[in-house]
C-alpha cells in the first residue's frame, strides 16, 4: 500500500482510536507539565513559568526557537526532576499511561541513566526505579482497559566516555526490562566510531542496536551506524535522503536529493548507502514534528517521510519528544493525513513495519500484528465504509 492507493482519509478520533506503535519517544522528553511544576517546587528547581500551561508553551516555543542552547536548555529542566528513584518512577508510570490513553499498544522508552544520578542512584538502581515506573504504568493502564507494552532502551551519551557501563547495564538488564541500546546527544564529532569495541560487545551479547543518526549530522553518521555500530534501527535516518538523487520531468537534480513541492512524483536514483538502508530494510525512526523543529524539513508536506516510504524503505512514525514538540501518536498520525495526504492504508504501514522492527521475538512482533494491530485497524476501516 502507497500514500498513492485512493483509500480512506481518518478523521482524529478514528486516528486516536488505532492501535499504535512508537520506537523513538524519550523519557525525558516526555513530562507531563503539571509533573514537572510538582517535583520542581519539591526539588527546589526553579523554571522558567508557574503553571502548567505556561510551562508547555514555553517548552513548545524553546524547542521552536532555532537555537541548540535553547533547545537543550529544555532538558536542564526535565533531567533536573529525575534525579530519585521515586520520581523516576512516577514520570515512568504517567509515560506510559499517556501513551496507552493514545492507543499506543507497543512502545520503546528511551533514555540515558548516567544523566540521573546527581541524586546518589547507581546505574542499576535508575532502571530499576525506571522499571517499576513502567510495570506500574501498565498494570494501572489494563484496569483502565488499555492494554500496552513498554520496553526501555538504555543510552550512552555520545560526548561522554560511559559507553561500556550503559552496554554492560543493557546486558546485565538484557531480561529484566531492558530492550536494547541506543546512543543520544550530539552527533557532530561523536561519532559510533568513537568507541569501536562496544558495537562487537553488544553483538556478542545479543542486545539489539538503535543509533541516533542522519538527523542532526549526515550520511557519514548514518554509514558509521549502520556499517560500524551494526544497528538494527537508524533514530531519525532522515538524512538518507541526501544520497537520494530525484528525477523530475525529465530532468535529473542529483545536486541534493530536494523533493519535490508535495514531497511526491518522479522517480529516484539511489546511492550505495541508500541502497544498503533500504536493501536491509533497517527501519527508521521518523519524527516529522521534531525534525520541523530541527530544520530536517520544512513542512509536514516535504518532510522526507513520505518519499520514502513510497521508496519502500522501512518507514516508521514516531513522537521523540512529545512534551518539547507537544505532539502524540495522534497528533503525528493526522498532521500527515491533513498535510501530506496520507491515508489509513499509510497509517497501518508505518504501524506494521514498526511491529516488526520492534525489540521484541519474532513470534511476539507477530502476535502483536496479527492479533493487536490488523484487528484495532480493520475496527476502525469498518467504521468508514
Amino acid at each position: 500500500m502507497t500514500t498513492q492507493d485512493h483509500g480512506a482519509r481518518p478523521g482524529e478520533a478514528l486516528i486516536r482510536a488505532l492501535p499504535k506503535v512508537v520506537l523513538h519517544d524519550h523519557l525525558d522528553g516526555g513530562l507531563r507539565p503539571q509533573t514537572v511544576l510538582e517535583l520542581a517546587d519539591a526539588a527546589g528547581h526553579e523554571l522558567p513559568a508557574a503553571d502548567a500551561d505556561s510551562l508547555a508553551a514555553w517548552f513548545r516555543d524553546a524547542a521552536d526557537s532555532g537555537t541548540l542552547v535553547r533547545y537543550l536548555e529544555t532538558f536542564e529542566h526535565t533531567i533536573a526532576v529525575m534525579q530519585t528513584a521515586d520520581n523516576l518512577a512516577r514520570v515512568a508510570r504517567e509515560a506510559v499511561l499517556d501513551l496507552a490513553a493514545d492507543g499506543v499498544v507497543y512502545a520503546e522508552q528511551r533514555w540515558a541513566p548516567e544523566q540521573h544520578l546527581r541524586g546518589g542512584l547507581s546505574l542499576g538502581e535508575a532502571v530499576e526505579a525506571v522499571q517499576a515506573g513502567i510495570d506500574d504504568g501498565i498494570a494501572a493502564a489494563a484496569a483502565g482497559g488499555h492494554i500496552i507494552r513498554v520496553g526501555q532502551l538504555v543510552g550512552a551519551m555520545r560526548q561522554a566516555d560511559r559507553w561500556q557501563e550503559v552496554a554492560d547495564l543493557a546486558v546485565t538488564y538484557r531480561d529484566r526490562g531492558v530492550v536494547g541500546f541506543d546512543i543520544a546527544g550530539p552527533e557532530d564529532g561523536f561519532l559510533p566510531s568513537r568507541h569501536l569495541g562496544i558495537w562487537r560487545f553488544l553483538a556478542e551479547h545479543d542486545v539489539p542496536v538503535t543509533i541516533h543518526a542522519g538527523e542532526a549530522a549526515g550520511l557519514d553518521s548514518i554509514g558509521q551506524a549502520v556499517h560500524l555500530g551494526q544497528a538494527d534501527r537508524l533514530g531519525h535516518g532522515a538524512r538518507i535522503i541526501e544520497d537520494i538523487a530525484f528525477v523530475s520531468d525529465g530532468d535529473h537534480d542529483s545536486s541534493d536529493g530536494a523533493l519535490s513541492a508535495d514531497g511526491r512524483g518522479g522517480s529516484a536514483d539511489l546511492g550505495r548507502l541508500a541502497h544498503w538502508v533500504r536493501d536491509h530494510q533497517i527501519p527508521l525512526e521518523l519524527c516529522p514534528v521534531s525534525n520541523l523543529q530541527t530544520g530536517v524539513a520544512e513542512s509536514i508536506a516535504t518532510h522526507p517521510i513520505t518519499r520514502l516510504k513510497e521508496l519502500d524503505f522501512a518507514v516508521t512514525l514516531n513522537t521523540d519528544n512529545r512534551l518539547m514538540s507537544r505532539t502524540s501518536m495522534t497528533h503525528e498520525m493526522k498532521l500527515l493525513v491533513d498535510e501530506a495526504g496520507w491515508t489509513i492504508d499509510d497509517l497501518v504501514d508505518v504501524t506494521v513495519t514498526a511491529a516488526w522492527g520492534a525489540f521484541m521475538h519474532h513470534d511476539e512482533r507477530r502476535d502483536l500484528v496479527d492479533q493487536v494491530i490488523m484487528p484495532g485497524f480493520q475496527k476502525v476501516e469498518g467504521a468508514l465504509v
